[in-house]
């Protein structure tokens, strides 16, 4: 049993050693319906300076050159390829350095599945990091990842959900804690905080999904859905949650939403990039 788990996590370390030495760099300028699509879907995107905005779009192109995204009996538009890639860049988005190394294709279904990965109407399953044969890929349903940024006041964003189980996962095991982002003296007074809340959640007298009650990696991923969908009454709510999750993201979530609306961007309308400039003499220029 030991030899099969040291050839297991030899062959994980040589997985990561080739990657990180394939990793693709963005060299092409950010397209310009892209960044419409970001300012007309993202929140978070829209609440970022000029500076930070140019960080952002840096991070989607690198995660969509270094990660496939393909479409299961659907197809992909670059509205999903956006999203994906936004899902995967706000949880770390203040870690510059962040790759993951741990994911190499998204596979995308039109709608919910089954644990065999069959698609299912009425299956509660909208997404899920593989593991196994699977081990590299994340599932997602279409039909939720639209509806995560559609609706930012249901504390819920299914795909924030799986690329934070990807984020703990990239320890080596996904269990709650977020070793590689969170400082060891945190450690303990997080486990204290989501077995305290995992017990109001069984007594009835929380309103965080009780899915985040199923064990403390789905907290994790829950608690993060909330802090990135309304984080102003995470902090009402649940200060020294919130305050933690500050700490494991290092950013101010209530600072990151204080634009709350979504942005259409017309000829006339100044450009998403910050120029200053209308869209038609800027970005808009050659569409």
């Amino acid at each position: 049993m030991f030899a099969f788990a040291f050839i297991v996590v030899f062959i994980l370390i040589i997985f990561y050693i080739k990657k990180k030495n394939a990793w693709k760099i963005p060299k092409e300028k950010f397209p310009a319906n892209r960044r419409i699509i970001l300012s007309e879907n993202v929140i978070f995107y829209n609440n970022l300076s000029s500076e930070e905005k140019k960080r952002f779009e840096y991070k989607i192109q690198e995660f969509l050159l270094n990660c496939r995204i393909t479409g299961i009996k659907t197809n992909v538009e670059d509205i999903d390829r956006i999203l994906i890639a936004a899902s995967a860049v706000i949880p770390i988005f203040e870690f510059p350095d962040w790759k993951y190394l741990n994911l190499d294709e998204v596979l995308l279904y039109p709608q919910s599945f089954d644990t065999d990965f069959a698609i299912k109407s009425n299956s509660s399953v909208l997404g899920m990091v593989g593991s196994g044969y699977m081990e590299g890929k994340m599932i997602l349903s279409k039909q939720s990842l639209r509806n995560g940024f559609k609706n930012e006041s249901d504390k819920k964003n299914t795909a924030i959900h799986e690329f934070v189980h990807l984020i703990d996962k990239s320890d080596g095991t996904i269990d709650g804690i977020p070793d590689l982002l969170l400082s060891k003296q945190y450690v303990i007074p997080w486990i204290h905080l989501v077995k305290q809340e995992i017990d109001k959640i069984y007594e009835g007298k929380s309103d965080i999904n009780p899915y985040g009650a199923t064990n403390k990696s789905e907290f994790f991923a829950v608690i993060s859905e909330y802090f990135f969908e309304r984080p102003e009454l995470l902090q009402s709510k649940h200060p020294d949650l919130y305050e933690m999750l500050e700490i494991i993201f290092k950013t101010d979530g209530v600072n990151r939403f204080k634009i709350k609306k979504r942005k259409v961007t017309g000829r006339n309308s100044p450009c998403p990039c910050g120029s200053g400039k209308k869209f038609k003499h800027c970005c808009g220029k050659n569409m």
